[in-house]
């Protein structure tokens, strides 16, 4: 199976740390969406031209959005990590931080750290301002949740803390979360997992370059 993503796409990270954790082969291929003609030529393989994706071609199925690229390689790939509970309850609330992180640390700090790229001029200051707000909101509410927990789930290391893990990340460098102590003892945990340094390992030379 080929999975199309980009080393520093935190969606990417998030499919990459999963894919990791399950100890999956797959193909990489890498797409630079900031070429026109890498992306126009990945659109005939996704119209929608995002990133992750993945493709089975044994199967001729396509797997597109990083949470269900997740849901499927641990449904299929029982070995390594599981991240997704087979109790429903369980893994409901799995689901349910996991869009948690996706909607409200992950978006937020994506429309911040692109703004800063913006040109003067083209800048959106109150779109920033919103989404530090809400930024703000998620900490706090994820400080609260883990004063007594390892990871997202307690004991339980899942795809919520694939989804949160890079978005984090880009946090530290964009807008810290250094008040919020549990918070900041949660990404010292993440920072240790074997998956997540592969993920920051790999990004480190784009991200380099990206900033230049």
């Amino acid at each position: 199976m080929k999975l199309y993503y980009h080393p520093i796409s935190s969606y990417s990270q998030k499919t990459l740390m999963a894919l990791f954790e399950k100890g999956c082969a797959f193909e990489p291929v890498l797409v630079n969406l900031m070429d026109e003609k890498a992306k126009e030529d990945y659109k005939k393989i996704y119209p929608m031209g995002k990133v992750p994706f993945l493709r089975i071609e044994e199967k001729n199925w396509s797997v597109p959005e990083s949470s269900i690229i997740i849901e499927y390689t641990d449904r299929h790939f029982p070995g390594g990590t599981k991240l997704i509970p087979d109790d429903p309850d369980l893994a409901r609330q799995v689901r349910m931080r996991d869009r948690f992180f996706d909607l409200y640390v992950n978006d937020p700090m994506v429309k911040i750290f692109f703004d800063g790229f913006r040109p003067e001029g083209q800048r959106d200051p109150y779109g920033v301002q919103q989404a530090k707000d809400r930024l703000d909101t998620a900490f706090a509410m994820i400080d609260q949740e883990m004063a007594e927990k390892s990871w997202a789930m307690g004991e339980l290391f899942s795809m919520a803390d694939c989804a949160v893990a890079p978005a984090l990340g880009y946090c530290r460098m964009i807008y810290p979360f250094t008040k919020h102590k549990h918070i900041v003892a949660y990404m010292n945990r993440l920072a240790e997992r074997p998956s997540f340094q592969r993920v920051l390992k790999e990004a480190e030379p784009y991200l380099t370059a990206f900033k230049k």
